[in-house]
């Protein structure tokens, strides 16, 4: 685990996921950790316990110690089932807390980005982003604090109780632990690599999900069916191949950790025979020490395999940081102003455009559209009609000159204000989810029923919503409403 640490990536990755998590969740954190604590000192206890029981009862034959003993068992049991319960209780609500979070702010910064990201970046590689990278970070923040604080500190617990009874039975098992690390440290180079493509794997799964219901049309009309299928079972295969890889490395570090297990737990009960038998150990202490290795099994266990549930994750947290950091394409500049009201010109001054990797659309162009007047743009396919529509609602912004909006530059404006100012009707028919009445008020909040039907019949839409099938579903009351 703690090689993990020792890339300087990674330290930075998990420093800053920390930094940003705890900082937001102290106390679900905080809550979590005590919990943490108490089990681990309870397990130890669970140990030491062993030794009273045995001597008192079987050595000394205490009659009047049983009634303290075994309420003292109780007790030790009850505390630790209640600490387990907080900590899987606060766990669980961080948990989904930062998933949530996290989700937010991947969504935030992606609504900011201009329109040149969402064309250099695939809406399946988005959605997996915001889906499986939340529950990456979510996986190695968990890893991090029960592996550092429950599983550590309960190992370090009861490796104490085991050298405070027995010390040289203790180094037989400690022999036991660099072995079963370095087996496990030769998995984590295969399991970074897989994790990386797996993702990837993901991101092609939704990709075809995407062109299948989106291009249904297409794919019916030139019989592209066995295609398709043909392309999304070699993703889900894919997918299914790496994550049976890496859940065949995770295995691998079962047998290894059993073998070592059983040898060191044989060889400390083989010397403890006969320490009791021929050298006049007490066998209580010799039961507490045998209890404490048994109990220190598990957590050893999980210790030795969290690098590689860990490589798995920071994959996932790498991606979310990618995105997270990645420039805006387009924001307001600072100091940005509302636009001031104005008859509605627009003027290009000596503009000079080109998309991404492409030749100069315009060179020195210039163009005034008269407030109050219909102007149509005509031209070939290629022209660049659309492109003075995205430039005027500042999808992209001009490598020279400026666009002025009754003598304004917009690209000092806020982007609210400069959209707000303007009606845009696509070429392309896009409906969000809802009712007809949600999406015509989607353009004005707060737009009462009489307003959105007004803006229907404006667009001679009003006779054929009404004409729908299921136009009753649209209706909010006997008066006819969307």
């Amino acid at each position: 685990m703690f090689r993990f640490f020792r890339s300087t990536e990674n330290q930075r990755l998990v420093a800053r996921l920390v930094r940003e998590s705890f900082r937001e969740h102290m106390f679900g954190y905080g809550a979590a950790i005590l919990s943490m604590l108490v089990v681990a000192g309870m397990t130890a206890a669970s140990a030491w316990i062993l030794r009273e029981i045995t001597n008192e009862f079987v050595i000394d034959k205490r009659v009047d110690r049983v009634n303290m003993i075994a309420a003292a068992v109780a007790g030790i049991f009850i505390l630790k089932g209640l600490a387990n319960f907080v900590q899987a209780y606060f766990m669980s609500r961080v948990g989904n807390a930062i998933i949530a979070d996290r989700q937010r702010k991947i969504y935030d910064r992606i609504l900011a980005q201009g329109i040149e990201f969402y064309h250099s970046t695939s809406s399946s590689d988005l959605i997996t982003r915001m889906t499986n990278n939340a529950q990456a970070a979510r996986n190695v923040l968990d890893l991090i604090v029960t592996s550092y604080v429950r599983d550590l500190v309960t190992l370090l617990a009861v490796i104490g109780v085991m050298v405070w009874q027995q010390p040289v039975l203790s180094l037989i098992c400690f022999v036991a632990g660099p072995v079963a690390i370095y087996g496990v440290n030769r998995s984590l180079k295969r399991v970074r690599k897989i994790a990386k493509m797996e993702f990837r794997s993901l991101g092609q799964i939704v990709h075809v999900m995407q062109e299948t219901a989106v291009g249904v049309r297409v794919v019916k009309s030139f019989n592209l069916e066995g295609a398709m299928r043909k392309r999304m079972y070699k993703a889900v295969s894919d997918v299914e191949n790496r994550a049976n890889n890496i859940a065949t490395l995770e295995a691998a570090t079962s047998p290894v950790m059993e073998t070592l297990a059983g040898l060191a737990i044989a060889g400390a009960v083989f010397v403890s025979g006969f320490l009791v038998l021929q050298g006049g150990q007490m066998p209580g202490n010799i039961m507490a020490f045998i209890g404490a290795l048994l109990l220190a099994y598990e957590p050893a266990k999980r210790l030795a395999r969290v690098r590689i549930s860990l490589e798995t994750g920071i994959v996932g947290v790498r991606m979310m940081f990618q995105l997270a950091d990645r420039p805006l394409t387009l924001a307001e500049k600072p100091g940005a102003r509302p636009l001031q009201p104005g008859p509605g010109e627009i003027r290009f001054e000596d503009v000079g455009f080109a998309y991404p990797e492409s030749l100069p659309v315009f060179e020195g162009f210039n163009l005034t559209l008269a407030a109050g007047r219909m102007t149509a743009l005509v031209g070939p396919s290629g022209s660049g009609k659309s492109t003075i529509l995205n430039l005027i609602m500042r999808m992209y912004d001009p490598q020279d000159g400026k666009v002025l909006f009754d003598g304004q530059d917009i690209s000092h404006a806020t982007l609210a204000s400069l959209r707000g100012k303007i009606a845009y009707v696509s070429q392309d028919t896009f409906l969000f989810a809802g009712t007809v009445m949600h999406n015509i008020r989607l353009g004005r909040e707060g737009a009462t029923d009489a307003e959105a039907m007004a803006a229907a019949k404006a667009a001679n839409a009003h006779d054929f919503i009404t004409g729908m099938a299921k136009g009753c579903l649209f209706y909010t009351s006997p008066s006819p409403r969307y």
